[in-house]
């Protein structure tokens, strides 16, 4: 009984790191590219373009590379831990 308890608080931890995670790394993704958007004009624009389409306020815009930046931290959060807890119980 301990031992299966032991193994859940494990998985539970594996799986709030690794929402953790993704949530950063795509959450500055987005930023990096809303500032690089805006700052160039060009480079990166066009994938912006398509991401605003999906979240509701991104664009090349400070603000909008801010707005990215948060829904890119949830939706990487979410798949981050959809993933691990896959992995940890497949």
């Amino acid at each position: 009984m301990a031992n299966s308890r032991a193994k859940a608080t494990r998985n539970v931890n594996i799986v709030k790191k690794a929402a953790i995670a993704a949530g950063v790394t795509w959450g500055l993704g987005m930023f990096l590219a809303g500032i690089l958007a805006t700052m160039t004009g060009t480079y990166a624009f066009a994938f912006v373009n398509a991401i605003g389409s999906i979240y509701v306020g991104y664009s090349a815009s400070y603000i909008g590379a801010v707005i990215g930046a948060i829904w890119g931290f949830c939706d990487g959060a979410i798949a981050g831990a959809i993933f691990a807890y896959i992995y940890e119980n497949v």
